[in-house]
């Protein structure tokens, strides 16, 4: 008897869609009709979004599964797509390389943002509103510390690192309260156990079940 295992059988192209799609493109292939390898090609297409319902929030997903289609097929199938037939020399064109930003954050517990509201804040003119812009910082400094390292957090610190990150220019008003902001671990919920009572009630019901024993003995009746 002979096996069929993976090891055996011909690589899988895109593994995501499976080896039966990859095997109904090979059948399509070979199909001497046209119009008969456009009706299996869309009936694949659908197949293949179906598999992968996650494609259908990429934009342009029907390009995408086209695309793979012919990727599938060793860009040999010929039928009428919608869109331009992709080609094996753009499958080997690299991405440009983005660079890792090379920004230095003075305390990452509060991140790049807060480096750029303050920036935005020392640019500001009005007292009014300048005083506003530096209180919420404060709160959402306070907010992202305590996220951060998981502990109650001194106001007296949240100014302190408020007036070094500003360099000295921005400062909270005299005897200012900060909002509150409190670490609250995620709540474990745990499925009832169901089956105590069952078998608390199984044992019931085998007691209800069980005969009554009768006292046949006419001794002990009287």
């Amino acid at each position: 008897m002979n096996f069929d295992y993976n090891t055996t059988r011909n690589e899988l192209i895109l593994a995501e869609y499976g080896r039966n799609v990859q095997n109904m493109v090979k059948y399509i292939i070979e199909l001497p009709d046209r119009e008969e390898r456009n009706r299996y090609a869309q009936a694949v297409i659908d197949l293949m979004g179906f598999l992968n319902p996650h494609l259908r929030d990429v934009a342009d997903f029907k390009h995408k599964l086209w695309d793979h289609l012919h990727i599938i097929s060793g860009y040999k199938i010929d039928v009428d797509c919608p869109y331009p037939a992709p080609t094996p020399e753009a499958a080997l064109i690299k991405p440009q390389h983005i660079g890792y930003p090379q920004q230095k954050i003075r305390y990452k517990h509060y991140g790049k943002t807060v480096e750029v509201m303050i920036e935005k804040a020392k640019a500001v003119d009005e007292p009014e509103i300048r005083a506003v812009m530096v209180q919420s910082i404060a709160n959402f400094m306070k907010m992202a510390y305590v996220q951060w390292n998981k502990d109650s957090v001194a106001d007296e610190t949240i100014i302190k690192n408020l007036h070094e990150l500003s360099n000295g220019e921005l400062q909270l008003d005299e005897n200012v309260n900060l909002n509150k902001v409190e670490f609250k671990a995620p709540v474990v919920v745990r499925p009832a156990n169901n089956n105590r009572g069952r078998n608390n009630n199984k044992g019931r019901q085998n007691n209800n079940n069980r005969p009554q024993q009768r006292n046949n003995n006419p001794k002990q009746r009287h």
